[in-house]
């Protein structure tokens, strides 16, 4: 199988591009740097809307990732480079799909559960309402972009990804310093939900929906046991043997982040994986202490 990836260099698309090739599969990264000519990655320029056609032509698997992030203060301007960097990269990724003469048989985008919205301990499904905020806003956006390649009959499946745990980076990644040093804690009240999944099963789950042809659409890529903050922040410090009793109380998250904080520590988002389980995948990591004494030790 052959399969081109986006944002190749991240979290998820490095340990996805490793999982691939171990499996005797060819990667070809979709990269924002001329490669050179003897290169099996492909170039594309998302701001001037080019793809090196000729090179994505034939491509058994498309999985786009590439996008801003968004673990940063939210000015103005950062809130337009995240919608846009979405917004622009998955639209030029989908018409060109479109336009290729040997289309792959399906294209794997990205999403986020932040499509869900602040909706407490409200159990979301694939088919819950988006919610109202400006993830929601992003999520909704980002996923209809993806409309020219469904519009050309090549499968699209939209992953809405949950909290990655992998101590390579990502939130757990910048939890464990002060969580080591004894000074971790629960964030405001603590009840807010938290959809996890360990990085294998991302990779699991990405592999899985290109393997299913009857997939398509909306696919939530959590674990099937989400958890509150106050249980995550017991969990970490149980897996990391320290105490959890220096909480970080909701006016300071909200002094020290403004609107990311609220947005990314505040909110809560109960996610159920149900297309991933009614369609046979196999968690490798369904429980959060398990998953974390497994990304912790490698």
């Amino acid at each position: 199988m052959e399969v081109a990836i986006t944002g190749a260099s991240g979290l998820i698309g490095s340990a996805l591009a490793e999982a691939l090739t171990r499996a005797g599969h060819r990667v070809a990264r979709v990269v924002r740097t001329k490669p050179a000519p003897e290169s099996g990655d492909i170039f594309w320029d998302p701001e001037r809307a080019y793809v090196d056609m000729l090179k994505l032509d034939g491509k058994d698997a498309v999985v786009h990732l590439a996008g801003e992030s968004i673990a940063a203060r939210w000015t103005p301007e950062k809130k337009t480079r995240i919608h846009a960097s979405r917004l622009r990269g998955t639209q030029l990724m989908a018409e060109a799909v479109r336009q290729l003469s040997k289309p792959p048989g399906v294209l794997v985008s990205a999403s986020a559960v932040g499509y869900y919205g602040d909706r407490g301990a409200e159990v979301l499904r694939e088919d819950s309402p988006p919610g109202q905020d400006f993830l929601a806003e992003v999520a909704r956006d980002w996923e209809a972009a993806t409309e020219a390649a469904s519009r050309a009959g090549v499968r699209v499946v939209l992953l809405r990804i949950g909290i990655v745990l992998s101590k390579r980076g990502g939130a757990l990644a910048q939890m464990l310093t002060p969580f080591r040093m004894g000074v971790g804690g629960q964030i405001g009240s603590g009840k807010q939900y938290m959809s996890w999944i360990a990085i294998d099963d991302v990779v699991g789950a990405i592999l899985h929906v290109i393997e299913q042809p009857s997939l398509s659409g909306p696919v939530n890529v959590v674990a099937p046991h989400p958890v509150t903050n106050r249980e995550f922040t017991k969990t970490l410090g149980k897996v990391l043997s320290r105490p959890t009793i220096a909480p970080l109380p909701a006016f300071i998250v909200k002094l020290l982040f403004g609107e990311m904080g609220e947005a990314l520590l505040l909110s809560s988002q109960r996610v159920e994986p149900a297309r991933l389980k009614e369609s046979g995948y196999t968690f490798r990591y369904p429980t959060l202490e398990a998953a974390l004494r497994h990304v912790l030790s490698e």
